[in-house]
């Protein structure tokens, strides 16, 4: 009997470790499908993971429809994943629903927080918490048709939205049918609105786009669409994205993020094109930052592998590899420099913006905000009402669907 106890209690002793060999612990990953060629980088940094950290299996899996949806059902019945992409226009919701783990506490001075641009992680940060880690971003730059340029006279880029005007009108016609791609959606307008002291929202997360501050930058959407007829939409010209207008020659100028380089290099490789920083409106330099963080969902099962995958992709080894190829933008300063993107021809006008960027976010309701403004704002641009009573309606319905989502 007593060799049968010391046996079982041998067993028991090594069952640990046997099981911590050969059952790793599983954490599940979810994002957006997005372009293939960064899924399978994401896919080729999460290997590099696991082979550093064979105690941890990651299950990936890409979102293709209703990504944010998807994910808010999930939290809802407690089958969200472990760590998930959050786009920073979401972040105040679901900063403000005890719904993700704050990453505060598992931070150590070696992760060296102080590597990241501060405009990137105030985007994640609420009631003293940090609730999610910047893994790239992109701000706005314009892309311009360089032959289009030579063929007009024109050797630089605009400087001034005027300039942008003036350009507009003597491009089109020309090599492009217009000299402007204008995408009407609220993300691309921000900027113009702020170059007025407009506002989106105020502290309650109420709209307020429609003062008359906002306006006067929305006003030059629309007169450079109605009066000077030197843009268009991509609806207007058959594509699917500016930057598809833009590399079809469409159209000679365009403001897009750091995503259309690759694109435009690959997919139209005969295409001359440059980039420069989005001309100043009202003397103000503006642009907006768009970025995307991991986060851990609260209710994560195994939070400390959780961590360490969070850890690493937003690390300085696991974010070079990921940022390396140019399809994003590293949210490390480190990372940055040992890349040289502040000195790449393309990607340093995107770099320079990060510093007086506005970023993407307009409250904790933001599909009410963006959805009502972006009908309202098309319908002006198509002149099928004028820009103050759309804009009224817009703030109107918003405000009323926030009311009753309260």
């Amino acid at each position: 009997m007593a060799i049968a106890i010391a046996i079982i209690a041998c067993h028991t002793l090594e069952l640990p470790s046997k099981l911590s060999v050969s059952t790793p612990v599983s954490i599940k990953l979810s994002g957006w499908g997005g372009n293939l060629v960064e899924q399978q980088l994401l896919k080729q940094v999460l290997l590099d993971f696991e082979a550093q950290h064979p105690n941890i299996k990651v299950k990936y899996e890409a979102i293709s429809d209703q990504y944010m949806d998807v994910i808010k059902t999930r939290l809802v019945g407690e089958a969200a994943p472990d760590v998930f992409y959050l786009e920073s226009v979401e972040a105040p919701f679901l900063m403000s629903q005890n719904v993700l783990e704050p990453l505060e506490a598992y931070i150590t001075p070696e992760f060296d927080l102080t590597d990241f641009e501060n405009s990137l992680l105030d985007s994640f940060k609420y009631q003293n918490h940090i609730y999610g880690l910047p893994k790239d971003y992109s701000t706005l730059a314009l892309f311009y048709n360089k032959k289009a340029f030579d063929a007009v006279g024109l050797s630089n880029p605009p400087a001034t939205w005027d300039e942008l005007r003036t350009y507009s009108k003597q491009l089109t016609g020309k090599l492009n049918r217009y000299g402007f791609g204008e995408n009407p959606d609220l993300a691309r307008q921000v900027y113009k609105i702020k170059a007025f002291s407009g506002q989106l929202v105020d502290q309650n997360s109420y709209a307020t786009f429609a003062s008359e501050a906002s306006l006067q930058g929305l006003e030059l959407v629309i007169d450079q669409y109605q009066k000077d007829r030197s843009s268009a939409q991509k609806s207007d010209v058959g594509t699917n994205s500016g930057s598809e207008m833009f590399g079809q020659a469409k159209v000679a100028m365009v403001i897009e993020g750091n995503w259309a380089i690759p694109y435009l290099t690959q997919t139209f490789p005969q295409l001359e094109f440059a980039t420069a920083q989005v001309p100043t409106i009202n003397n103000k330099k503006g642009t907006m930052l768009l970025t995307v963080a991991y986060v851990m969902n609260k209710q994560a099962q195994h939070k400390a592998e959780a961590w360490e995958l969070i850890s690493y992709l937003t690390g300085k080894e696991g974010m070079q590899k990921w940022t390396g190829t140019g399809f994003a933008l590293p949210t490390r300063k480190s990372v940055a420099k040992n890349l040289g993107y502040d000195q790449d021809p393309l990607r340093s006008p995107l770099v320079a913006g990060v510093n007086y960027a506005t970023p993407w976010q307009v409250g904790q309701y933001p599909a009410a905000i963006i959805n009502n403004f972006d009908n309202q704002f098309v319908s002006a641009l198509l002149g099928q009402q004028p820009l103050k009573q759309a804009m009224l309606k817009a703030q109107n319905d918003a405000n009323q669907q926030i009311k009753a989502m309260e």
